[in-house]
């Protein structure tokens, strides 16, 4: 057993003396590995007779403890004194700003909607949501288009090969107006709703796509009438673009859906800023440098509208309107190209798009910049 207590005190000598944490390591395997020679004297105790065993199993044992201790220590200390030369060496000045992640952002088309909401909620109005597949019913028929309405035409409209359980053609919605139908179908009267979200068209240029956003307010109550309209309208304008010189002009149209309708202008002008030049809503378009901007169409919700709703035209009336999201956003944040709002390209984004902090409110201004 001498010579067991020689070898252990060697291992523990060159255990001490190791000066990193993979020399420990292949002293380590050299003693107590699957190899090592603690390891073979261990499986030599099977070979003994009962009394060799007794009497030398324990010193070996105890050579292996002694040896596991050894290294557990001589790691801790290794893996403190390499702890204490990087504290030494890193050091870390708490006064410099943190380095700036990589942040998405809000693209406007999401931050004009939040802000519409946001305007429209502190007028009483709910938002109202329904497919984007709808039936010709809900989106012509309904809404008093004829047959030969050149809306339905397939040069304007996504059509399905399918038909829903009566019958009648699948399409992708032209407007969200399917929408105030099932509304008033549903809700009955009075109503108060916007209906915002994705409609598609077969067109495609620089301000139009094939799919693109739209909202539509409508009201339904007793003695409605077109003053109601105009000042709904002014109110939500000015709201939007943060301006109180927004003026309308009311022109006599023509839909199906409205009975009188007509179509809202509003005063703008041409702004030079920083040398870029852009137009800005506000004024009266009658005033030397302005003009007028057709933005909406709108009109007093036609009595047949009314009746395939299932309500009573005698008893209830009101109005509707509806415009382009991405064009508000066009207008007031000045992006020219209403394509680039669907390309995707993130360096379009990091120019237009709004932080997730910029939360629309009246208090401070549903718009984050003007």
């Amino acid at each position: 057993m001498s010579e067991l207590q020689t070898r252990k005190d060697q291992a523990i000598a060159a255990i001490d003396a190791a000066e990193t944490l993979d020399a420990l390591e292949a002293l380590r395997v050299e003693a107590l590995g699957k190899q090592g020679w603690i390891s073979l004297l261990l499986k030599t105790l099977g070979q003994m007779s009962p009394e060799e065993r007794q009497s030398q199993a324990p010193a070996i044992q105890a050579a292996r403890g002694e040896v596991a201790d050894a290294i557990a220590a001589r790691k801790a200390a290794l893996e403190n004194a390499e702890l204490n030369r990087r504290l030494a060496s890193e050091t870390l000045d708490l006064s410099l700003p943190a380095t700036q992640a990589p942040r998405g952002s809000v693209h406007p088309v999401s931050q004009v909607m939040d802000e519409l909401a946001e305007i429209f909620a502190d007028l009483g109005f709910s938002v109202a949501t329904g497919p984007e597949i709808e039936n010709d019913w809900h989106n012509f028929t309904a809404l008093n288009m004829a047959e030969t309405h050149p809306a339905r035409a397939m040069h304007d409209t996504f059509y399905f090969p399918d038909r829903d359980a009566e019958g009648r053609q699948m399409l992708l919605r032209t407007h969200t107006s399917p929408v105030q139908i099932r509304s008033m179908a549903e809700q009955g009267a009075p109503i108060r709703i916007i209906a915002p979200g994705r409609v598609y068209r077969s067109d495609s240029d620089a301000t139009h796509t094939p799919m693109f956003h739209q909202i539509e307010g409508l009201v339904i109550d007793r003695d409605i009438h077109l003053g109601h309209l105009k000042w709904t309208l002014e109110t939500f304008l000015k709201a939007f673009f943060e301006r109180d010189d927004i003026v309308l002009r009311l022109r006599p149209s023509y839909f199906p859906f409205t009975e009188p309708s007509v179509e809202v202008d509003v005063g703008w002008q041409e702004v030079n800023a920083n040398g870029i030049r852009r137009r800005v809503l506000g004024g009266d378009g009658d005033a030397p440098g302005h003009g007028w901007m057709e933005l909406l169409g709108s009109g007093m919700v036609n009595r047949r509208v009314l009746e395939f709703a299932g309500l009573d035209p005698d008893e209830w009336q009101g109005f509707a309107w509806g415009l382009g999201v991405d064009r508000l956003a066009m207008l007031k944040y000045g992006m020219d190209d209403l394509r680039a709002f669907f390309d995707g390209d993130a360096r379009w984004l990091a120019h237009y798009g709004f932080s997730a902090f910029d939360q629309p409110s009246l208090s401070a201004g549903v718009g984050a910049r003007a």
